[in-house]
């Protein structure tokens, strides 16, 4: 059993309160600004664990690595917005019954796989045709 600490609390609770994909050290910022004491390196010791808990999604878009609260015990794939990060939880049995069919005809076993969709939400596609009308 892993070990809960108050920093671990805190950055749990901290990464849902974000609501979407945010960098270890804008964590800690939100955390510092807050009042707590936490260090960057105890944040990303508590991001890593959730991480191999299964209790936070990590990706990485431009060289940094982004985690996100997510639904613990569940494999699922994102949509995630490029330009204001909105992040929707996505089920893709296709992309499941494809990953493993795929696997088997090259002879892999316990093949994993990481989907996430990159795209611009319909908020910030409407924002933009806004902005782009005379």
């Amino acid at each position: 059993m892993k070990r809960n600490t108050w920093q671990k609390e805190a950055v749990r609770s901290a990464l849902g309160d974000a609501g979407g994909f945010v960098s270890a050290q804008a964590l800690h910022a939100a955390l510092r600004e807050s009042g707590s004491t936490i260090a960057l390196a105890t944040v990303y010791r508590a991001l890593t664990g959730l991480t191999d808990e299964g209790e936070a999604d990590s990706l990485q878009q431009e060289g940094e690595v982004l985690y996100r609260a997510c639904t613990p015990g569940s494999h699922h794939h994102h949509l995630i917005c490029r330009r204001c990060g909105t992040t929707v939880e996505i089920e893709a049995q296709p992309v499941e019954e494809w990953a493993r069919r795929t696997a088997a005809e090259h002879g892999f076993t316990r093949a994993e796989h990481v989907v996430d969709i990159f795209g611009v939400c319909a908020r910030c596609s409407d924002l933009a045709d806004r902005a782009s009308r005379p």
